[in-house]
């Protein structure tokens, strides 16, 4: 005899007995979602997704596929925002993202606002994304590192724990961030920073070469870095230095555009060389 439709997808999601899953969650197909999750109404799960013990996922909130939310770890909950009033907000999850123990992804301050985490980035254990944020692909951050609201994180960042991150910042792709940083400044592309107060110590090269940036773009952005840096000049003189002395690619396009837009101030470097 064939099984009831409704037990057939439920055999397809796997989902344990003891789980709370709101009846006008969406969850899509070969879901796990483990015992004493709680999913709430306006939920969208895709396919593949695993969700762990004790999860809580609400308000507003899409989980792209083939993601892995692991135990305790809280999405969607309201942000801790005193100017929040209950308003309609989003989170977005995209696909291939893995969000560890006791991490937390707050919804948005705003109506209609979201706040967003990209495809294929690793949130570790007991990190925090706040009201606002958006964060995009490829991006690791390590164990309690925290953004503040409406923080703008590039693709292919790496953020190191216990970082702490000012509201409003914004950091560039391919970013390195040292463990215990505090980052008040935007971060330029492809930079390494570190310390407390956060100072740009050199290029993130490693990180550049294997996201399969070439070694002709790669000596640009040196180029671009030192006169940057390693001059003496002022961010506006150097901006134009730069337009006028370093050869153009993507690549330089972006550093320059990032420069360009830096609202906050960008991080300074140290005075030691060795670049």
């Amino acid at each position: 005899m064939l099984m009831k439709p409704e037990k057939v997808v439920i055999a397809l999601r796997k989902i344990h007995e003891t789980a709370v899953v709101h009846p006008g969650a969406r969850i899509g197909k070969d879901v796990e979602i483990g015992p004493y999750a709680v999913i709430g109404e306006h939920v969208l799960i895709d396919d593949g997704t695993k969700i762990g013990a004790h999860v809580v996922i609400d308000g507003w909130t899409s989980i792209g596929k083939n993601c892995e939310i692991f135990p305790s770890a809280s999405i969607g909950s309201e942000p801790q925002d005193l100017k929040f009033r209950g308003e309609k907000s989003y989170v977005f999850i995209g696909d291939n993202t893995k969000i560890r123990e006791f991490a937390t992804v707050n919804r948005a301050t705003g109506e209609g606002e979201e706040t967003r985490v990209g495809s294929n980035c690793l949130l570790q254990a007991y990190t925090h994304v706040a009201h606002n944020c958006v964060v995009g692909n490829h991006v690791i951050m390590s164990n309690a590192a925290t953004l503040a609201g409406h923080v703008t994180v590039e693709d292919r960042v790496v953020i190191g724990g216990l970082a702490g991150v000012h509201q409003f910042v914004k950091i560039g792709r391919n970013a390195m961030i040292g463990g215990l940083t505090k980052i008040v400044q935007d971060v330029p592309p492809f930079v390494i920073v570190d310390g407390h107060p956060a100072k740009v110590s050199g290029l993130n090269s490693v990180g550049m070469s294997r996201a399969g940036i070439g070694a002709p773009s790669r000596s640009l952005i040196k180029k671009a870095y030192k006169l940057l840096y390693r001059s003496g000049l002022s961010l506006a003189q150097a901006i134009a230095m730069i337009e006028q002395e370093v050869d153009s690619c993507e690549e330089v396009e972006h550093f320059l555009r990032f420069l360009r837009n830096a609202e906050r101030g960008i991080c300074r470097g140290r005075k030691a060389s060795g670049d």
